[in-house]
C-alpha cells in the first residue's frame, strides 16, 4: 500500500510540471498551460466547460473588461440635465437704458472728484471731504425715496407694507446720523458706508423685486463710492491738512 501511495504522488507531480494543451472555442489559439497556473486563474483544463470559457475570457484574454452598468449612465445623465448656474447681476449692466447709465455715471463725479483733487495736490482738504461726505449723505436719502416711489404704483411687485416702506426710511436715518457727526468728518464717512451697504444687502436679497439692470447700477454706484471713501480716509491720515476749511471750524 506504501509503494502504491508513493507512485501516485509521483505521477501527479508529473502532472503538475507537465505542460498541457487548451482550446478554446471563442478563439483559434491554443495556448499551453500547467495545472497550477489553471488553478490560479480558476480555471480547470481537465473538465472543459465551452460556457465557462465563454463567461470568463479574462483567464486567456489580456485585454481589460469596463464595467458598464446602467447605473452607470443615469449618473451621467443626471450631471448632464443639471441646470446651468445663473449669471450674477453685475452682468445685467450692459441692459440698462442708456439714460439711467449716463445719468448715474455723472452722479459718480461728486464721489471721484474731492479725494481725486486731494491725491493731485498731495493735501487733506477738509471743505472737499465734507463735500464729499454731504453728497453721499444725500445719495441715501434719494435711495430711500426711490424705495417709497416704487412701492407705491398699483401693480408693482413691492407692495406697500411695513416690510418695504420701513426700509425706505432706513437710508433717511443714516443720513441724519451722518450730518450729526459731520464735526468728526472720519466718524460721518463710516456713517454713509454703512448705510450704503446696508442699503445695498436689502435691496439685494431682502427686497429682490428692482429691475436686474437696476441692481448692476446699484452695485456699480456702492463700489465706487466705497473706495473714494477709502481713499480720501486715507489722504486724511498721510497728507498734510491743506486748503480752506468749514465756516463753523473756522471759528
Amino acid at each position: 500500500m506504501f509503494h502504491f501511495l508513493q507512485k501516485f504522488s509521483q505521477a501527479s507531480s508529473k502532472i503538475l510540471t507537465s505542460p498541457f494543451t487548451v482550446k478554446l472555442k471563442t478563439s483559434k489559439r491554443i495556448n499551453t498551460l500547467t495545472l497550477k497556473t489553471c488553478r490560479q486563474r480558476n480555471f480547470y483544463p481537465l473538465f472543459p466547460r465551452p460556457w465557462l470559457f465563454s463567461s470568463y475570457p479574462v483567464c486567456m484574454n489580456p485585454a481589460r473588461y469596463y464595467h458598464t452598468s446602467p447605473s452607470s449612465f443615469k449618473k451621467k445623465q443626471k450631471e448632464v440635465l443639471l441646470p446651468p448656474k445663473s449669471p450674477s447681476t453685475i452682468t445685467y449692466l450692459p441692459d440698462s437704458p442708456k439714460p439711467a447709465l449716463y445719468v448715474t455715471l455723472a452722479g459718480l463725479i461728486p464721489f471721484v472728484a474731492p479725494p481725486l483733487v486731494m491725491v493731485m495736490t498731495k493735501s487733506y482738504i477738509p471743505l472737499l471731504a465734507f463735500v464729499q461726505m454731504a453728497y453721499g449723505a444725500s445719495f441715501l436719502s434719494f435711495l430711500g425715496g426711490i424705495r417709497w416711489g416704487f412701492a407705491l404704483p398699483q401693480g408693482s411687485p413691492a407692495k406697500p407694507d411695513y416690510l418695504n416702506l420701513a426700509n425706505s426710511i432706513a437710508p433717511v436715518i443714516f443720513s441724519w446720523f451722518a450730518f450729526l457727526a459731520s464735526e468728526k468728518i472720519s466718524e460721518a464717512i463710516v456713517t454713509v458706508l454703512i448705510g450704503l451697504g446696508i442699503t445695498l444687502h436689502v435691496e439685494l436679497f431682502l427686497l429682490p423685486h428692482y429691475p436686474n439692470w437696476f441692481k448692476a447700477l446699484r452695485i456699480v454706484v456702492t463700489l465706487v463710492a466705497f473706495f473714494s471713501y477709502i481713499v480720501t480716509l486715507v489722504v486724511k491720515n498721510y497728507y498734510p491738512e491743506n486748503g480752506p476749511k468749514r465756516t463753523s471750524q473756522v471759528e
